[in-house]
């Protein structure tokens, strides 16, 4: 179930994803400004900040406020982000991955921690959860960009793994390891892409009823909507009935 694992992808399926612009504009802002700082300001020399910046484009934001970030990148803030994984189980008992890029670890874990406890769920530890979940290289492009029978071929010629057609967009699922090198050899007929990251895909799916829907969405809500909260994976899948 690749195009529901990200928590992301599922609100925007909702429709919430423009209610929230400012705090995807914010979260998109500080991966550039860590990617930069962490390598090349050259997107073209830096994979993960070409793939935020990606990323920051098919978010609609301005160019401005990409150069910005990249610009914020240079000035010595005193900040040290890491990248942070947490996991455990929400309502329902659905198995949850949450990626977060903090300058704080033992905030962000105080925060992480009440976000579950308050609302019937239990962080564990590093592997509680992620067994549930393959790690992937999730390339994803628009429809308008290539035919389906085209990108078919042209994913396997590539070395990707599958190649699945969503509602608007391909998805295209590699090893982890290869994403970038994958990436690379699309390029070269695809100029567009929505956006090239490392995801979890889960292995198998807890189903849940359109009546169970409210407190989970809730949850995961509140840790998205956590400033530090950069991702949340889960094998949380809607039921029709």
């Amino acid at each position: 179930m690749a195009g529901h694992s990200h928590w992301a992808g599922i609100k925007h399926k909702k429709g919430k994803a423009d209610k929230q612009r400012s705090k995807i504009f914010s979260k998109l802002s500080k991966e550039i400004t860590v990617a930069a700082k962490l390598g090349d300001k050259d997107p073209d020399m830096n994979a993960r900040l070409r793939s935020a910046i990606q990323a920051a484009r098919s978010a609609n934001m301005p160019k401005e406020n990409i150069k910005r970030a990249i610009d914020k990148s240079s000035i010595n803030t005193g900040e040290n982000f890491e990248n942070m994984r947490y996991e455990g189980f929400g309502p329902e008992k659905i198995a949850v991955i949450v990626e977060a890029l903090t300058d704080n670890k033992n905030r962000t874990a105080s925060k992480i921690r009440t976000i579950f406890q308050k609302n019937g769920g239990n962080l564990g530890t590093l592997g509680s959860a992620s067994h549930n979940f393959n790690q992937l290289g999730v390339i994803k492009i628009d429809k308008n960009e290539i035919s389906e029978e085209k990108i078919l071929e042209l994913a396997i010629d590539c070395g990707a793994d599958e190649c699945m057609t969503q509602e608007d967009f391909y998805e295209i699922h590699c090893e982890k390891g290869e994403i970038y090198n994958v990436k690379k050899k699309l390029e070269l007929k695809i100029k567009n892409f929505i956006s090239t990251e490392i995801e979890w895909i889960p292995l198998n799916s807890v189903e849940i009823s359109k009546n169970q829907i409210e407190i989970t969405s809730e949850f995961l809500e509140t840790l998205d909507n956590d400033e530090d909260v950069q991702n949340i994976y889960t094998n949380l899948k809607i039921r029709n009935n």
